[in-house]
């Protein structure tokens, strides 16, 4: 038997798929553009918007005799023993398989945000906890090792890194990005789709693009971002991930920008996407993203036609199911609406790609190679690590931490004995499990209060939680500050309860009028500090809040951001002093919470000035972050310089720990440009580098600047490096400069192409 060129592994990949192609027909071709989302409800609260509206009506075994392009979430809709689910979903490919002519699986997808959300799967620290660790080597780590768990059962595409750039701290996915800063979200969230990919598995990149600017912190509002915003804040981190990180699909974002939704634009999903940045991957929809043409931005008046914008534009791959590249899309071509040029372009890419897996080879096997261990010791002492870098303090203005090991602790607050605290909104159990009560959380997770009293066995430790998350009752009040005023000192835990669509404070779909803490939350806290006890403030948040109300008048402030299943151990670590707290702020900390939604990246007219009487300055600046040990940093090298707009120069630094125990510090580089063309923030970050620190250790950290690193949108729309000069500003945060170096660009303006420079290179020496 004579084996088709397709199947014929020795020839090149283009010439298999081309062969295929050849032998298709429309419906065979189309059948590989979408998606079937097994087990959805139609019905109830779902876990994607609109999905009971947007949900059709299938007959599985007379679609797949088609083929199929993807299979949604067959471990993340609903609670399965992963090893029985790796069985299943090995059984629905080999039947995939088996009903179409040609024998091809289904790529199958997952979320993998802040683990693989699946049942039983190691919860992880969400995305803003990454950012907080300032530690890309770490982020890649985690990202191989969800991976490797994800291969494992047969899942073949992640969805993840999200790399929308906080513009707004009430928007309420937050917590599912890495922070407000670009430079730092495309430098972890490239880490991250490097250890993804390197274990074989898809790395999506989310949401393309624009999501998080959306006008008023609503979820899937209108974005009005100008287009430099656009250019210089919002796309950076995308182009880093797909250039450095080597991601293989992208996601059309939900949102409109001036009018234009991003899963029906060709210059963003074509002609920047692929023809100016080389992408040759696949872009797959948001969830029903190609349906919410018709039915929410009105630019379709029916599926056919939202098939064809979509298509034109440039999306590969309808998800989760089918809706509008199935039937209305056949119908469309053969009416001429639609060229079938088209649907080849798209399914060519979906089928290069199922080719690189291995799907089109005639060796394939679905079944899992081995056990199944989603929760290993290996992957807790990940999540453990990955929490305790996390952690921030933020205060402890007269030493209160770390704790007495045998003192009086009163712990109180609605987040201190509660596992889900934990937790953001696309773990498993916040994401799915509240549609099925009945199940079991299937992860162990110690609560703050149990891993404090693990932590410090010989204290006194009473709880009471004196309200809840979001209840607006304080009857709990007088217990809480009477257990409080019996203390040495007394932990207020609060924070926020991650869900979806208004069912939580934070997550998807939780957007928030302003930045108060939730509830009574902050009523309680105001208690707590009346009593005269001294009060830590421990924050278990997916966002930023407002804490400039009780400035000066809390012994300490500790924010965690939703930081794993192994976060109450880290938490705990960081209150006895254990865990020397590393962590820097990826998101600024506001002083009052509302009417000013702010990040740091201003230009002028946006600092505090005497034309306004708001004043937006922060309480906690971006990168912000304390240690119980300090550190000297000597021997600045940064002489004065000038050099060309193509030129490169090294600024160093020495830090010393200058404590009697062991630290971390992280080195931040900043920019500022006096003088261009168009506005430009006050200062960028443009660089950073951690020093893990012995007690009275010394290390030498060099950056090596280069022009491109300086460059922006010019008034024209071209990336430029202008002549100029310029500031180097090394420093612990945005706002705390320890040493500047002055710069000068000389030489032409310089236009940048797509191979420019994007990111900062460090060496660390004696």
């Amino acid at each position: 038997m004579t084996t088709a060129p397709w199947r014929d592994t020795a020839l090149a990949a283009a010439d298999r798929v081309d062969d295929l192609l050849s032998r298709m027909t429309l419906e065979e071709k189309t059948a590989q553009l979408y998606g079937v989302w097994v087990g959805a409800a139609t019905d109830g609260d779902g876990v994607a918007p609109l999905q009971r509206e947007m949900t059709a009506d299938y007959d599985w075994d007379e679609l797949i005799t088609l083929g199929l392009g993807q299979l949604t979430r067959s471990f993340g809709t609903a609670p399965v023993d992963p090893a029985l689910g790796a069985q299943a979903l090995a059984r629905a490919q080999r039947r995939i398989a088996a009903a179409g002519r040609f024998g091809i699986p289904a790529v199958a997808h997952e979320e993998c945000l802040a683990g693989f959300t699946t049942w039983g799967a190691t919860a992880y620290p969400v995305p803003l906890a990454w950012g907080a660790t300032f530690d890309p080597a770490l982020v890649e780590e985690l990202g191989r090792r969800i991976g490797e768990d994800l291969r494992s059962v047969g899942v073949h595409q992640g969805l993840a890194p999200v790399l929308d750039v906080v513009r707004d701290p009430r928007w309420g996915r937050v917590e599912e990005t890495i922070g407000e800063d670009p430079y730092l979200v495309g430098t972890v969230g490239t880490a991250y789709v490097r250890g993804l990919e390197s274990a074989g598995v898809i790395a999506t990149l989310k949401h393309f693009a624009g999501y998080a600017s959306s006008a008023g912190a609503r979820n899937l509002a209108p974005v009005r971002a100008g287009v430099r915003e656009f250019a210089d804040v919002t796309l950076p981190p995308f182009e880093m991930a797909l250039r450095e990180g080597g991601a293989r699909s992208v996601m059309a974002a939900y949102n409109e920008t001036d009018g234009v939704p991003a899963s029906a634009d060709p210059r963003l999903l074509t002609g920047l996407l692929r023809e100016e940045w080389g992408f040759t991957g696949t872009v797959v929809a948001d969830y029903f993203g190609i349906g919410f043409l018709e039915t929410l931005h009105r630019v379709a008046g029916s599926p056919a036609e939202a098939a064809r914008a979509a298509l034109e534009a440039g999306i590969d791959v309808e998800l989760p199911t089918l809706k509008c590249y199935g039937k209305p899309l056949v119908a469309a071509v053969r009416e001429g609406l639609v060229p079938e040029s088209l649907v080849d372009r798209a399914a060519r890419r979906v089928l290069l790609q199922k080719c690189e897996l291995g799907l089109l080879d005639e060796d394939w096997r679905p079944e899992p190679a081995g056990p199944v261990d989603l929760d290993s010791a290996a992957n807790r002492a990940l999540a453990r690590r990955l929490a305790e870098e996390s952690v921030v303090l933020l205060d402890n203005p007269d030493g209160l931490l770390p704790l007495a090991p045998d003192t009086r602790i009163a712990v109180i607050g609605p987040r201190a004995a509660d596992a889900l605290a934990m937790l953001g909104c696309y773990s498993f159990p916040s994401h799915v499990l509240p549609h099925h009560p009945e199940v079991p959380m299937g992860l162990d997770i110690p609560s703050v209060l149990e891993s404090l009293r693990a932590e410090l066995p010989d204290a006194k430790v009473t709880f009471t939680q004196g309200c809840g998350v979001s209840d607006p009752d304080t009857a709990g009040f007088e217990e809480a500050v009477a257990r409080a005023a019996e203390a040495d000192v007394c932990v207020a835990v609060l924070g926020d309860r991650a869900g979806l669509f208004g069912r939580g404070t934070s997550g998807e779909g939780c957007d928030v009028a302003d930045l108060r803490l939730p509830g009574v939350q902050g009523e309680l806290l105001d208690a707590l500090v009346g009593t005269g006890v001294p009060v830590v403030l421990v924050l278990l948040t997916g966002r930023p809040y407002a804490l400039g109300r009780w400035r000066d008048r809390l012994g300490a402030v500790v924010q965690a951001f939703f930081p794993g299943a192994e976060g109450g151990p880290a938490v705990a670590g960081v209150l006895s002093g254990r865990v020397n707290p590393s962590g820097r702020l990826p998101v600024s900390v506001p002083q009052t919470p509302g009417g000013q939604p702010w990040t740091y990246l201003q230009p002028p007219l946006g600092l505090a000035g005497e034309v306004s009487s708001l004043d937006p300055t922060p309480l906690y600046a971006f990168g912000h972050g304390r240690s119980y040990t300090t550190f000297a940093w000597e021997d600045f090298n940064g002489p004065k310089a000038e050099i060309g707009t193509d030129g490169a120069y090294d600024v160093s630094v020495t830090v010393r720990n200058t404590g009697d125990r062991d630290g971390t510090e992280v080195v931040q580089l900043y920019l500022h440009d006096p003088v261009a063309s168009v506005t430009r923030p006050d200062v960028r970050l443009i660089g950073y580098h951690r020093l893990d620190l012995a007690a009275g250790e010394s290390r030498r950290v060099t950056f090596r600047f280069h022009a491109d690193l300086s460059a922006f949108t010019d008034r024209a729309g071209t990336r430029v490096v202008e002549p100029g000069a310029l500031e180097l500003r090394l420093a612990t945060s945005s706002a705390d400069i320890r040493h500047t170096a002055h710069l000068t660009l000389t030489g032409p303006v310089r236009p940048l192409g797509p191979d420019r420079r994007l990111h900062c290179e460090t060496r660390e020496h004696d």
